[in-house]
Order: structure tokens, then C-alpha cells, then sequence
């Protein structure tokens, strides 16, 4: 079923996502009466899983957005194995590739050739996302990125309407039953705002090196900016990548991050340097996937777990 998803006609690639949110919108009426689909009470607009005497609650209006303005930190793999992990949880996440690169649509294998079979017709054409939603291979459901994105900022400007769509719709009666994650791209556009204004928690990859972190510093300082707007201050995280004990400067910029930016708001997990997580991506492949053993998948499972003890999935 997944291998035939990549190959069907855009009706049936609409079909097929409706369908994945026919499941997402029955989750939502269980919420709604407060239980999940095993009869359990649930809080917090909770997806749950029950496979054994250890079950797991996703929070399921949580948003993930990541996101660093300096690309090459890690923004396309933290978002693949989050969406990986979350699956092997027994809950169904949705991917939002915003990234007109498509790096992370590509390696779902998902490449529309047509713009409107993308994400770029929610924005344009206010498509909705379920009708754009391809399932891949591993079963995610993810809604495709198509070089056309580049285009939205002279297409249709920031105003509130523009960067709040995403919101609006993740709030809306299709909103997802599990948690949603986005791959953005690393410049503020009309496409990362909307994510933004959309996630419950902003993860920022930096990877060990100086450029990194200052561009997490700038995403920091682009985040107090709007705080007058949010009115509150918004939940983020800053995750270490490609971070290697051995190297004196991945030390330095772990000891830089904790003096520039709120300690509280780091990761205590690491994603190490990997070879096999360096190649899952190029293999079309997760790393839980790939190399399930590896230092790359137990890390992501730790950030998985961590943003679970901190209350960003439940």
C-alpha cells in the first residue's frame, strides 16, 4: 500500500489522505469525550497508546517546529527520526515539510511533480492538509514540499492572515490526532513564521561549531522580538548535533550555549557524531530503521524521552 502511494494520480494521492485523516478526526471525537480508543481517560488532548503495562500518552496538540537559520545543523534528520520514534511509539505523527529543498519529503519518498500536490496549495490555494497528506513507506503521513514554496513571500506577503494559516487549520475541526512536526527551512519566510506561530515548542539543532550556534542565538533574538505577540514567552529547546566528546571544540560551543542562551531551554541529550546516522538519510531511511543499535538511534529516543518528561509530548 505505502510503495503504491508514491506512484498513484493526485485524486487517489487525496484519497489516500483523507483517509489518514478520517483516523486522525475519529481519535479527535474520542478526545473529545475524554477517552482514548482503549476506553482510558485522558487529559490534555492526549493520543494514546496502549501496548503493554508501560503506555504512553502523546500530547496530541503538540506541535513541534525546527527550525535555525543556518542551515546544515541537522534541521532535516532531527525532524525524520522525531517522526521515526514517535511512530515506533505506536502513535501516527504528521510531517509538514517546509523546505522548498524537500530534503525531508525525498527521503519519505515523496516527490510530487506538481506544485499543487504540495504544501504550496495549502498556502495558495487553501487546500486542506489532509487532502495533500501522502502516506509513506514507514506509514507517516507527511505533506510534501515542492521548489514552488520559494515563491510564497512575493505571492502572498506576511500579513497576520498569511503567517497564522497554519494555526488556524492545526486548530481547525482537521487538526491531526497526533503530534505534528515540521521541517522548516532555514530563513525567516512566510513558511517558517507559520510555523512558529503554530508549534507548542520550538526545537533549534546546533550543531558543534561557532556558525551554529550564532545562528541559534539569532533565532533566540528573533523570538524575544515577538513575545510582545505571543504574549508569553515561547516554549523552545536548543539541541547539541553532531557533537563529539573527542573534539576540544564541540566542548567549547556546549560550554558557549549554556553562557548565551537560558540553560533550562538545552537539551540534556546529544545527538553524537555518526557515520550511520550521517547515511541513513542518503539510504532513504530513518535511523531507527537503519541502524536501530547505533549511538544515533538511542540519542533520538533520549530526545524523544525528554521532550516527553517535559511535558511537549505526553
Amino acid at each position: 500500500m505505502f510503495d503504491a502511494a508514491l506512484n498513484d494520480t493526485a485524486g487517489e494521492r487525496a484519497d489516500r489522505g483523507r483517509s489518514a485523516f478520517d483516523a486522525f478526526e475519529r481519535g479527535c471525537a474520542l478526545r473529545r469525550a475524554g477517552t482514548c480508543r482503549e476506553g482510558r481517560s485522558i487529559t490534555g488532548g492526549g493520543a494514546c497508546r496502549s501496548d503493554g503495562p508501560a503506555a504512553v500518552c502523546f500530547n496530541a496538540m503538540a506541535t513541534i517546529a525546527v527550525f535555525n537559520q543556518k542551515g546544515g545543523v541537522g534541521k532535516t534528520t532531527t525532524a525524520l527520526n522525531l517522526l521515526a520514534g514517535i511512530a515506533q511509539a505506536g502513535v501516527r505523527p504528521l510531517g509538514l515539510d517546509f523546505d522548498p529543498q524537500a530534503h525531508l519529503s525525498h527521503v519519505f519518498g515523496v516527490q510530487p511533480r506538481l506544485a499543487d500536490d504540495s504544501v504550496y496549495s495549502f498556502f495558495v490555494r487553501q487546500r486542506p492538509l489532509a487532502d495533500i497528506a501522502v502516506i509513506t513507506r514507514s506509514g507517516v503521513p507527511i505533506c510534501p514540499a515542492h521548489l514552488e514554496l520559494a515563491k510564497l513571500d512575493s505571492l502572498l506577503g506576511k500579513g497576520v492572515n498569511v503567517v497564522t494559516r497554519l494555526r488556524s487549520a492545526l486548530h481547525g475541526p482537521e487538526r491531526p490526532e497526533g503530534p505534528v512536526v515540521i521541517d522548516c527551512c532555514p530563513l525567516i519566510n512566510v513558511l517558517s513564521l507559520n510555523a512558529v506561530f503554530a508549534c507548542d515548542v520550538l526545537l533549534v539543532p546546533v550543531s558543534a561549531d561557532y556558525l551554529s550556534l550564532q545562528g541559534a542565538r539569532a533565532v533566540d533574538r528573533a523570538l524575544d522580538a515577538l513575545e510582545p505577540v505571543f504574549k508569553h514567552r515561547l516554549p523552545r529547546r536548543y539541541l547539541l548535533t553532531r557533537f563529539d566528546s573527542r573534539r576540544r571544540m564541540s566542548g567549547e560551543v556546549a560550554a558557549r550555549m549554556a553562557e548565551m542562551l537560558r540553560p533550562e531551554e538545552i537539551c540534556a541529550t546529544r545527538i553524537r557524531e555518526s557515520v550511520k546516522l550521517a547515511e541513513s538519510p542518503a539510504l532513504a531511511l530513518d535511523v531507527f530503521r537503519h541502524a536501530p543499535g547505533s549511538h544515533g538511534a538511542h540519542d533520538y529516543r533520549a530526545l524523544i524521552e525528554e521532550l516527553q518528561g517535559a511535558g511537549f509530548l505526553r
